[in-house]
């Protein structure tokens, strides 16, 4: 008991930061939700059957969860890299490809 008193006693500052900061909420199950699915595709994904099959869904499963953060249709936007990938564009310019520079018209709520 003594151990996690000093313990609260030693972060106690930290603890109580909301009550200077009204930004600061109590509850971190938002956080919380928006990571779950993540973590539940990884566990599922532990015995994917091979390094690459791991390494390619590591890769695809971090550009869905960016589209999302970015406010991105994951259809919409992978069927048009695929597009792009399709019409030869340079490796060099593959960068235009990325979530954030997707086309306004695949924006979710829009």
């Amino acid at each position: 008991m003594a151990k996690a008193i000093s313990y609260a006693q030693k972060l106690w500052s930290d603890l109580v930061l909301f009550v200077d900061d009204g930004r600061i909420d109590l509850d971190t199950n938002p956080v919380e939700r928006m990571f779950k699915p993540s973590i539940l595709l990884r566990k599922n994904a532990l015995f994917m059957g091979s390094d690459e099959g791991a390494e390619a869904w590591g890769i695809l499963s971090s550009i869905v969860e960016t589209c999302k953060l970015n406010g991105v249709n994951v259809e919409l936007y992978l069927n048009w890299v695929l597009d792009q990938i399709a019409a030869k564009l340079p490796r060099s310019e593959y960068d235009k490809l990325l979530p954030w520079n997707a086309p306004q018209e695949f924006l979710v709520g829009r």
